[in-house]
């Protein structure tokens, strides 16, 4: 790719591709982009090798003003480009259509993802004729002021009825890590997702290197097998949560309730301050779930789609 790209006539912009020297002004622009959302440090910004993942800047003057990267949107879709953009909205326009100008082959679609609140993005994937095709939910809970009290009587009800809830020892039995990987199977198949919370294709060990290395996973059992499973990652002060999924035949019972708060009551007794979720928002059940365990609602992440019309060939 040349070191400078064309631009739109009257477009007080220079397109480059991105340069290592434009880290700084990248992360700075990325963070202000999600609104403080996740901070981004500058070495988290590098030439890519792969000719798949391309970054473009927008410079006015001397300044890095805009930003944009076109990359794979993950092995779950692997039809689609994801559209990522920060910074001065006026140069997103010019960006995007300097990617269209080169795209790659046998992708059939882009996706865009961004939060209803993020003007700027929001604005231009409406006016760019994207289409607003899926909804997802984030929400926050405040540690501190979670009170495990209030669930230990549907833990008790729930162990009178032969139910036990525990951490996962990374040391557990393989016929252990085989249902564990069963119920995520199993919840892979049964909740409704879209781009945005459709995990990557994992084998068993790869689960397992995951929870064993980066999580903390809590089961419930039932007369010994294993049958629910919700999953924390740890980061900082907050925890993530994710995969919460009970065995089909032991469903409408409260268990996903009850585990999640048995988990929470972990993180909180180790001094995690903060938790986070989020899914899609066809998955009803998991929404009530965490509203009786008190998480706040965010704002909606909107993910967007332009399709493709593909070479003939």
């Amino acid at each position: 790719m040349p070191d400078s790209l064309p631009t739109l006539e009257d477009t007080p912009f220079t397109l480059r591709p991105f340069q290592n020297a434009d880290a700084d002004a990248v992360a700075r622009l990325v963070t202000q982009g999600v609104r403080g959302h996740w901070t981004y440090r500058p070495e988290q910004f590098r030439v890519s090798a792969d000719p798949l993942r391309r970054r473009l800047v927008a410079v006015r003057g001397p300044e890095v003003v805009a930003t944009a990267q076109l990359s794979p949107f993950g092995d779950a879709t692997p039809d689609a480009l994801r559209l990522d953009l920060a910074g001065d909205g006026e140069a997103f326009t010019p960006l995007y259509l300097a990617f269209l100008a080169a795209l790659p082959e046998r992708f059939a679609r882009l996706l865009g993802v961004t939060r209803e609140d993020f003007g700027e993005q929001m604005d231009f994937f409406h006016a760019a004729g994207f289409r607003n095709a899926w909804q997802s939910w984030g929400a926050h809970l405040d540690l501190p002021g979670f009170d495990p009290a209030r669930f230990q009587p549907r833990e008790e009800r729930l162990f009178l009825a032969g139910y036990e809830m525990s951490r996962l020892d990374p040391e557990a039995p393989a016929a252990d890590w085989d249902a564990v990987y069963a119920l995520f199977l199993q919840g892979v198949a049964d909740a409704p997702r879209n781009p945005t919370t459709t995990s990557d294709p994992r084998t068993r060990e790869d689960l397992r290197s995951i929870i064993c290395q980066e999580e903390a996973a809590f089961v419930t059992r039932w007369r010994g097998q294993i049958v629910a499973l919700t999953r924390l990652t740890p980061d900082g002060d907050e925890v993530e949560s994710e995969g919460t999924v009970t065995e089909r035949g032991h469903r409408s019972r409260g268990l996903a309730t009850a585990l999640k708060a048995h988990a929470l009551a972990w993180a909180k007794a180790e001094g995690f301050t903060h938790a986070g979720t989020g899914g899609t928002v066809l998955n009803l059940p998991m929404l009530r779930v965490n509203a009786r365990l008190g998480y706040v609602p965010e704002r909606l992440w909107i993910t967007w789609e332009q399709r493709l019309t593909l070479p003939r060939r």
